[in-house]
């Protein structure tokens, strides 16, 4: 049988949305099949004799046991390390699992992990459990310069979001990973809300970028996974044991499902990021508003930054709206919607309409909710792949309701 997972042709330099596609390499000659089927095994087996030798992947590691490799996965981790200008990828059950993996592989007792005050909820979380282990976990504003100064305080890892969580910021990443490379501090990037589609990490100097593929990688609300793209061989390697011991590999059905959803990422995201510009436009007018967050609008502060990391004139398909008067009206507006379904997630073919105060701060004291703007008025919507214009007119009716 002659199966390849890494053909000639793949590896020839291509755009974003050939490689999406055809990044896998897949091919197995003898049966003329070219689409990546499920590898639906738990173990493979031992070496023939007769073939000479054991059976490897494409790492050069023993192929024997999917909690460490398996073709399907292996398949997904090409093509995302090529959309991401990578050495290498590894995928993982969650996006969780990912960030577990890069931090317990670099932290140890007496450790600073520098962390920001605004970013998903569970990777803050997580951090600061650390302590019980020894390891200090310091909490910044997601502000270019407060990071740029909180770099100099002893850290030995810190992680920052492309676009965060749920104020849709801009961060200067490029800033923040010459201080890194400066001052010799890894830096992970989160680069799940911008996809590889606005901005790669790596080409900056980061140490690895992390995905949830939960959102716009698989892009159809239904997988949960994670990865890491790292740029290095001896990264790679490091990380690749974390994963096998804390055995967090994705399973093969949903790498199937993932590479089937990635290969429209390109047609999806521009579509989902172009209707949230025109969406958060028509809400910037809207009477009931109060203020919007979204950095593809001229009024916002940090259309610069993004201009100027961002590959494309693109802004990603989330924003953020604070509905005028208080928690009562928010709700209102919240239950009010019939196409865009109340639902705490991002980056899928349907429109969801988060509360912040029940997801993304849940943690958070007042003080903190008040640093960062979020109040009982604040909303977050992801945006889908309905007709822009039906979008508008069902937000417009449930604002009407308010």
């Amino acid at each position: 049988m002659n199966i390849s997972l890494l053909s000639e042709t793949a590896k020839m330099a291509r755009r974003s949305s050939t490689e999406a596609i055809h990044g896998h390499g897949y091919l197995d000659r003898e049966r003329g099949v070219f689409k990546v089927p499920i590898y639906q095994t738990a173990v493979f087996e031992y070496p023939d004799s007769v073939t000479g030798g054991p059976r490897l992947s494409d790492r050069g590691l023993d192929l024997k046991y999917s909690r460490e490799e398996n073709h399907t996965v292996r398949a997904l981790e090409k093509i995302l390390g090529k959309l991401e200008r990578g050495v290498d990828c590894l995928a993982f059950g969650s996006g969780m699992a990912a960030i577990v993996a890069t931090y317990l592989s670099k932290l140890k007792a007496g450790s600073k992990v520098l962390v920001p005050l605004e970013c998903y909820g569970t990777t803050q979380e997580f951090a600061q459990n650390l302590s019980k282990f020894g390891v200090e976990c310091i909490l910044a504003r997601s502000d270019t310069d407060e990071f740029l100064e909180r770099l100099g305080d002893g850290i030995s890892l810190t992680l920052v979001e492309t676009l965060t969580n749920p104020m849709v910021r801009v961060i200067d990443v490029k800033e923040i990973a010459k201080r890194c490379a400066e001052l010799g501090v890894p830096l992970i990037v989160d680069n799940t809300f911008s996809t590889p589609l606005l901005y790669n990490p790596l080409d900056d100097g980061a140490w690895v970028t992390v995905h949830s593929l939960t959102k716009y990688i698989a892009g159809h609300n239904d997988v949960v996974g994670g990865a890491v793209i790292m740029g290095s061989e001896e990264d790679a390697e490091v990380l690749w044991n974390w994963r096998r011991k804390l055995g967090s590999i994705m399973s093969p059905f949903d790498a199937f499902l993932t590479i089937r959803g990635v290969a429209t990422l390109e047609a999806r995201f521009e579509k989902q990021a172009r209707s949230a510009l025109e969406i958060a436009e028509f809400l910037e007018d809207h009477p009931k508003i109060e203020k919007v967050y979204y950095p593809g609008l001229s009024s916002s502060p940090y259309k610069s930054i993004a201009d100027r990391i961002f590959k494309r004139r693109l802004y990603g398909g989330v924003l953020s709206f604070k509905v005028r008067g208080g928690q009562r009206e928010a709700l209102e507006v919240l239950r009010g919607t019939e196409l865009i379904k109340p639902s705490p997630s991002l980056g899928g073919v349907e429109s969801l309409l988060t509360y912040p105060i029940w997801t993304a701060a849940k943690n958070m004291s007042r003080e903190q909710m008040k640093m960062l703007e979020i109040s009982e008025n604040l909303l977050r919507l992801s945006v889908g792949l309905e007709d822009v214009e039906d979008l508008k007119e069902d937000l417009g009716k449930a604002l009407s309701r308010v």
